[in-house]
């Protein structure tokens, strides 16, 4: 067998078997989709992706199954994201700006210890901190989520950015100087227009996570109309009633359609950060 006639063969079954595996990854997915428009009682009988019977009913009953509308808890979410979003660009650029360019005493060691917090765990912490914002005031609200952010406490996006901003040429910053700016100057109006990518990868990873996020909004968020979207999600799960699954998986359809609306709008953001500060 020639190596051309190889080459057309392996390409091909490259591609058959990247498709099988992507459908293996995605059957849960779709089955979840599927179950959602399926009566409670075929769900669980068939791990098929046909359906019998269509059942849009699921949708219109989840969303006014809990104590409000499921738009309430989508709004809830939407708050929280929005504020951590704009919480880990503020800050971490900054950050990631004052590593990158300023000297300071002990910035090697400040950096490591940065970098050290990423395998702190969140469980070691979670106490102390629930202990200081509950002496606040601030537990049930969204205080608790929001204002770490505002404190560069995503070492990764620090880093992250620290990266991005060490593989731009310091003749940027030198010209700038030339021209009377100062560090707020080169900050806002050389290195900020250039860290697009990295902006827009720490966006979407804190629109993820967040959006995800169940343990600490659980923590926080006692008050059901303060909920968000995981949380009102759990909600659905009684141990002492019938779970109506349809219902449920509805509305984690509903829930998900976000995650995938900002992965596919800012995928080409996200490869160009990562590609830009990965190999550096």
């Amino acid at each position: 067998m020639t190596t051309d006639l190889r080459r057309r063969i392996s390409a091909p079954a490259k591609h058959i078997g990247l498709i099988l595996l992507g459908f293996v990854m995605l059957y849960p997915v779709l089955w979840m989709v599927v179950s959602s428009l399926r009566p409670d009682d075929e769900i669980f009988r068939s791990p098929g992706l046909v359906l019998d019977t269509l059942r849009t009913d699921n949708y219109v009953a989840g969303w006014g199954a809990l104590a409000s509308p499921f738009g309430h808890y989508l709004i809830n979410s939407a708050i929280v994201v929005l504020g951590c979003v704009i919480g880990n660009l503020v800050s971490c650029s900054m950050a990631a700006y004052a590593f990158a360019r300023l000297e300071f005493s002990g910035k090697r060691w400040w950096f490591g210890i940065m970098l050290g917090t990423i395998m702190l765990p969140i469980h070691v912490i979670i106490v102390p901190q629930y202990i200081l914002f509950s002496q606040l005031g601030w537990v049930n609200t969204f205080l608790p989520l929001i204002v770490p952010k505002l404190l560069a406490t995503d070492a990764f996006f620090v880093f992250l950015m620290v990266q991005f901003i060490r593989g731009l040429p310091r003749e940027l910053d030198e010209a700038a100087r030339i021209d009377g700016c100062g560090h707020p100057r080169i900050f806002l109006r050389i290195m900020l227009p250039l860290m697009v990518p990295a902006l827009a990868s720490t966006t979407i990873f804190t629109f993820i996570w967040t959006w995800n996020d169940f343990f600490s909004q659980l923590i926080y968020l006692t008050d059901p109309e303060m909920y968000t979207v995981p949380v009102a999600l759990r909600t659905f799960i009684d141990a002492t009633v019938s779970t109506s699954w349809g219902s449920l998986f509805a509305m984690n359809v509903v829930s998900l359609l976000p995650i995938f609306l900002a992965f596919l709008l800012g995928q080409r953001y996200l490869v160009r950060g990562i590609a830009t500060t990965g190999g550096k």
